[in-house]
């Protein structure tokens, strides 16, 4: 990477870390004094406030902070991507009966252990374009389409924090992929390629570790996936990505420290 992009992308960090800081402590500030703030809900859970005052605040903290800190880092690989890939929300396009029956039937196959999920099962499927699509035009809004024009290839990415699914959830996060998958096929060119990935912000089990979910490996192929520092490299379009961004999170993280520390002093 060279250090004109490096030096961006830790700005761009840098300055989402600190305005997630401060949004994040202003947020608990403005309910310090609401009995229905996030903190202050917890004291009516008798069984939590039973524990003391810095149990109640930690428990309530954290789930709080979790929630966010997910919005933050999808936002940030989002913003980060447009240095190497044209970013879009929305699909405009139809969709045909054959293919919903036919995700239908391929994911009923992964759910009942028939069959591993692999990629070929809705690349290679064909089907006949009808004269009058107008009754099957629909529209679908993306999280996460990045588009690499170099290479024509369209990436759509489901992103979860943790990657923590159970079978249900994996499920439908692999039909909504799969729906944009063949609306975007239907109005693509021939020489453009589609591709899908579950993404998690970080490997639960240890960044360079093996990771291994039953429950997302009934959906996902292995090549489907993009798990910790292989979704950051992706974003980046860098092999060394991940290391640039976690390296500035760990400088820039002191916001986020001090703002933890002024947010505890607020509510002893």
């Amino acid at each position: 990477m060279d250090q004109m992009r490096e030096k961006a992308i830790r700005a761009i960090v840098d300055t989402a870390i600190k305005s997630f800081a401060e949004g994040f402590e202003l947020r608990h500030e403005s309910e310090l004094n609401d009995v229905n703030g996030t903190i202050n809900m917890k004291k009516n859970n008798c069984f939590i406030a039973a524990l003391g005052e810095e149990f109640i605040f930690y428990s309530a903290f954290v789930r709080s902070f979790d929630s966010s800190f997910g919005h933050l880092l999808e936002d940030l690989g989002n913003t980060i991507a447009k240095f190497s890939y044209e970013t879009n929300k929305t699909i405009h396009s139809f969709m045909l009966p054959e293919q919903t029956q036919h995700i239908s039937n391929i994911l009923d196959k992964y759910e009942d252990h028939v069959c591993k999920p692999l990629i070929s099962h809705y690349e290679s499927f064909y089907q006949l374009m009808p004269a009058d699509i107008t009754s099957f035009q629909t529209k679908h809004e993306c999280d996460n389409w990045f588009y690499d024009k170099e290479n024509k290839i369209h990436y759509l990415v489901e992103l979860k924090a943790g990657g923590d699914l159970d079978n249900k959830k994996a499920k439908s996060e692999k039909l909504a992929l799969l729906k944009e998958y063949f609306m975007l096929k239907n109005i693509a060119s021939s020489d453009e390629k589609i591709v899908i990935k579950f993404a998690t912000a970080y490997n639960k089990f240890g960044e360079g570790k093996e990771w291994h979910q039953s429950n997302v490996e009934t959906f996902f192929s292995r090549d489907e996936l993009l798990i910790g520092n292989e979704y950051w490299n992706f974003v980046c379009n860098d092999k060394n990505g991940f290391n640039i961004i976690f390296d500035q999170y760990k400088i820039s993280s002191v916001y986020i420290k001090d703002s933890i520390t002024r947010i505890k002093k607020m509510y002893s």
